[in-house]
């Protein structure tokens, strides 16, 4: 079982991990009502808008919330509480984020698809973001009642590792702390273009790539938060190999995610630039496969390497 001090402090890098996704969207959040196309949303998503920064406002608050807590009320001392009151509060700051990226969506899918389809894409986003972020740690955590009896019995293999399972978890963790903040500015990026004045002038094809890039991008994200509140939800920041492998993994889903987003938009800006199609596709595709082959075809490779002792 990790330490205390060690539980405390992965609790609170998980919560940079949430606070740092939560501000860049926060940031573009600000700037939507600036934006050109802004004035051209209908009443009811203006407001709708606003909702979603009121909401985004509040889990900032609850994110950052445990730090002045940890200050004022035990002066930067450990305490069990203080780890209870950190895992309390980011299970529910996690709810703001999933609401506010719904209502975002929502205004900004019902801009190209109606208001039906505002709808639809919403819901998906809303059940994506409720099933990751609370409801697969829940079923986790139900279906694992003797996780306590579990973690102690890997706790005493762990000693034929070559790293302790705390570090690696602190490795996992700021290995997603790295690929978040570049995932949210883009994923805030995106959402933005559509307000655009540019954006309205592009061809349709354009628009729905953009789309599907931009729901690619935001499911990126939401894999990344994940490993933090599964964490809180289903180990209640107990340091497990269990929890570790389950990180990584949905660590290397949203790398497969996040270029295809990335490389969907990448097609619209050079067709826009070039006019041409098939120079789009190609731009997109290259770039797909350099991320591909560098992320996982030459990891795999030398993966395999090592397992022979090369």
């Amino acid at each position: 079982m990790a330490k205390l001090g060690d539980k405390i402090k992965t609790a609170l890098d998980e919560s940079r991990i949430l606070v740092l996704g939560t501000q860049i969207l926060l940031g573009f959040q600000y700037r939507a009502v600036f934006e050109s196309g802004f004035a051209t949303l209908p009443p009811v998503s203006q407001y709708l808008k606003l909702a979603g920064l009121g909401v985004l406002l509040v889990g900032i608050i609850l994110i950052i919330w445990p730090s002045a807590y940890h200050r004022i009320v035990y002066q930067g001392n450990d305490d069990a509480k203080v780890h209870e009151f950190i895992t309390t509060i980011m299970d529910l700051a996690l709810l703001p984020i999933v609401i506010a990226l719904t209502l975002d969506f929502y205004v900004l899918s019902a801009k190209l698809l109606g208001t039906t389809g505002g709808v639809v894409v919403a819901i998906a986003v809303g059940f994506i973001g409720l099933f990751f972020l609370y409801g697969l740690a829940l079923i986790s955590r139900t279906l694992r009642s003797n996780r306590k009896t579990g973690s102690q019995n890997t706790g005493d293999s762990e000693g034929s590792m070559k790293t302790p399972i705390h570090k690696k978890v602190e490795h996992v963790l700021t290995e997603a702390r790295v690929v978040l903040p570049g995932a949210t500015a883009l994923l805030g990026f995106q959402l933005s273009t559509m307000l655009l004045e540019a954006f309205d002038k592009l061809p349709a094809f354009s628009k729905y790539v953009h789309l599907v890039s931009l729901c690619l991008m935001g499911v990126s994200v939401v894999l990344l938060m994940t490993p933090a509140a599964y964490h809180r939800i289903a180990e209640r920041g107990e340091e497990t190999e269990g929890f570790h492998n389950t990180a990584s993994k949905f660590l290397l889903a949203a790398m497969v995610t996040l270029p295809v987003g990335m490389c969907g938009d990448l097609f619209v800006v050079v067709l826009k630039l070039t006019q041409s199609t098939a120079a789009a596709a190609v731009s997109a595709l290259v770039m797909l496969s350099l991320f591909y082959g560098l992320w996982f075809g030459f990891t795999i490779y030398r993966k395999s390497q090592l397992r022979n002792g090369v």
